[in-house]
């Protein structure tokens, strides 16, 4: 006895549209509306690790990452692990613990200049209003996901450890007043 073809149905559904109106070919599940983020991230630094071992090298990645809303929230954490992927995570999750509220005034800038050390890294960080954020390498990353925009700031020293030099960074941050500093370590 043959089923005709005819009399099976499948309920019809509306196709999925694409944002520009087409038809889409699959891919997300449908119906989850992912939130966007809560914090920005940036890999400030990524480094293949290597000890020696009986049997060889083991490598592992160690990753400084750091976090911020733009609106005055910023951390910075340090990961390490066999893989890429898993140091991003243990970095997130301690750049979220060590967070920094930051008090901006009206100009998205800092209220007075700050200087700070952290082992052989001198910063300084004074508010410019109208210059933007002049400021390098890790520096840079950290204020701007601060949300603060119009300052000078400068690396004093000779160093070259970029974790140093963030680690110097967020300790001018906390110097800040009403900013309320992470446990520190």
């Amino acid at each position: 006895m043959a089923i005709e073809q005819s009399k099976i149905t499948k309920p019809s559904r509306p196709p999925r549209q694409r944002n520009d109106g087409r038809p889409s070919r699959g891919g997300s599940r449908g119906g989850r509306d992912s939130a966007p983020p809560e914090f920005e991230q940036k890999m400030i630094n990524i480094r293949r690790v290597t000890r020696v071992v009986k049997g060889g090298r083991r490598f592992s990645f160690s990753v400084l990452l750091a976090i911020g809303n733009r609106r005055g929230k910023v951390g910075l954490g340090v990961g390490k692990a066999a893989d890429i992927s898993l140091a991003l995570e243990k970095a997130f999750r301690e750049a979220k613990k060590r967070l920094l509220t930051i008090t901006l005034n009206k100009q998205s800038s800092i209220p007075h200049e700050v200087t700070a050390k952290f082992n052989s890294s001198r910063v300084i960080i004074r508010p410019a209003p109208g210059r933007g954020v002049v400021a390098g390498s890790a520096m840079r990353v950290i204020l701007e996901l601060a949300g603060i925009r119009a300052v000078s700031a400068k690396i004093l020293s000779p160093s070259k450890s970029q974790l140093n030099n963030a680690r110097a960074t967020m300790r001018a941050l906390a110097m800040l007043p009403a900013s309320t500093p992470g446990e520190p370590k």
